[in-house]
């Protein structure tokens, strides 16, 4: 890549260099145009002119409770073997000087790698142990935007970088934008069956979020978001594969890249957002799709994430184990309590009630990765074990032999009351005991579900346990007071210092 045409010469002041000021009279009219007269005009017109003033005090302490977790689940995440995979794939394929390799990666202080690949490796990261958060309806919304955001700020000359609060309401953006997007379909409320939902809304929220950061204008905006639609959707059939984490690599790289190829004059199809008969554009994702404008009143707007918080998980594994584990361990204090010992020898038969989802019901599982999405799995370590941690799906605890008897007891059932909806659903474990009796735990609600928030302590523990494994403790210390003072960064950059 030549000097002229670098990516590290886009930032708030330095616009001119790479946005283009020849602008066609259709440009005119569609950046013109209002929230009333197309659903894209509304979303990009939001982008280029929400402030930091409209960020609320819950708003802004949620999302720096999402920051700060979001990097210590990338940074456990860089101690793993897909993120290996994905490390040595970038280093190998795009080695070259031209590459501009100025964005730090989670957990290798020393090493740096051009923007998109550096985000492509952190999303990846973050999704590699499927610790990260999860939203309603149902996405993993930081881990699309945070990769790309920490990026691009160190792709800004540091004269011009964005500061911290800049930082905070681009990352608010790029949030809204996928909430937004969920909300226009129903089908999207539930367990998702098709696409992987951070592969669709992940890449137009990293594309919305960047955008913003480094101040493209409203058709600029509009450009993006078309431009990513095209690079967005990853099946579900690859969860619970090594490839699932690549769904969450490639939405906050392909973002970025989508909104660096508007700043430099790429165009897309300005009604990418609006339901347009005969011609499909987002809707392509969705049956059910019916788009809303995205409205931004002067003087307050108030967030997605003001009214619906996200839910942050304590063990890696999907969002619904977190309901089937919580009633396991209650079932096995039942148990504890009856006879004196928590013994699977005493148990005939588990029954587990929960909701319909072929992904996550898998009786045997072979891997970590499927280990991950069973119900089966994560319900006999919890009854085995009495907890679940990260190491609770390394190999030498998949294949026990203790294990492998309790899944052989296991018979699901699928209530019709109990459907797949991470807002809904909830989970029984009934154990049906040799001498006959019957034991049943159940939870509607999982600690660290958005209805049962993580404590800031809870959180915190999290984020340390987490980080210590590639961060010393001075560094984590700093990470954690850097989140916690985020508006009054000078240099948004700082954030990845510690990295």
């Amino acid at each position: 890549m030549s000097p002229s045409n670098s990516v590290i010469h886009i930032g708030p002041q330095l616009q001119s260099e790479v946005i283009y000021n020849e602008v066609s009279p259709i440009e005119l009219v569609l950046e013109r145009s209002t929230s009333e007269e197309n659903v894209t005009g509304s979303f990009a017109s939001f982008i280029c002119n929400v402030r930091p003033d409209h960020l609320s005090d819950v708003v802004r302490h949620r999302s720096k409770r999402m920051i700060l977790d979001s990097i210590g689940v990338g940074l456990v995440g860089s101690t793993t073997h897909v993120f290996d995979i994905a490390l040595q794939y970038c280093q190998e394929m795009y080695s070259s000087p031209s590459s501009s390799p100025v964005s730090s990666v989670y957990g290798r202080h020393e090493l740096k790698l051009s923007p998109p690949l550096a985000a492509f490796v952190n999303g990846v990261a973050v999704h590699s142990m499927d610790f990260d958060d999860t939203w309603h309806p149902a996405t993993h919304p930081s881990g699309a935007i945070l990769p790309a955001l920490l990026a691009a700020s160190q792709m800004v000359p540091a004269a011009s970088r964005p500061n911290g609060l800049d930082f905070l309401l681009a990352f608010n953006v790029g949030i809204e934008v996928q909430g937004r997007l969920m909300r226009f379909s129903s089908e999207a409320h539930n367990i998702p069956k098709r696409f992987h939902p951070p592969s669709v809304v992940g890449t137009l929220g990293s594309a919305a979020a960047t955008a913003k950061l480094l101040s493209l204008n409203a058709t600029q905006s509009g450009h993006a978001l078309a431009i990513a639609a095209s690079l967005a959707g990853a099946p579900m059939a690859n969860a619970a594969t090594l490839a699932k984490p690549l769904h969450i690599g490639n939405a906050t790289r392909l973002g970025l890249e989508a909104t660096l190829l508007a700043a430099r004059g790429m165009e897309a199809n300005l009604l990418i957002l609006d339901d347009i008969p005969g011609c499909a554009g987002f809707n392509a994702f969705y049956g059910d799709y019916q788009p809303r404008p995205l409205t931004l009143s002067a003087n307050r707007h108030v967030f997605l994430l003001e009214k619906q918080d996200v839910a942050f998980k304590s063990f890696p594994a999907h969002l619904g184990m977190h309901w089937v584990v919580e009633a396991a361990l209650s079932a096995r204090n039942l148990l504890v309590n009856h006879s004196g010992s928590g013994s699977p020898s005493a148990i005939r038969t588990i029954v587990l009630r929960v909701p319909v989802s072929k992904y996550i019901n898998r009786p045997f599982p072979e891997s970590e990765h499927e280990a991950r999405h069973s119900f089966q799995f994560n319900a006999c370590t919890a009854l085995l074990d009495g907890k679940l941690s990260i190491c609770s799906f390394s190999d030498d605890n998949l294949h026990r032999h203790e294990l492998m008897q309790l899944l052989s007891k296991v018979m699901v059932e699928h209530p019709k009351d109990n459907v797949a909806n991470f807002d809904k659903m909830y989970a029984e474990v009934a154990l049906i005991l040799q001498n006959g009796d019957i034991l049943t735990g159940r939870c509607d609600t999982f600690y660290g579900h958005w209805r049962r928030p993580l404590s800031t302590e809870s959180l915190l523990r999290k984020f340390q346990t987490n980080a210590s494994r590639v961060l010393p403790k001075d560094n984590i210390d700093n990470l954690v007071k850097t989140v916690d003072n985020l508006e009054t960064l000078p240099d948004c950059s700082l954030l990845v210092s510690c990295l």
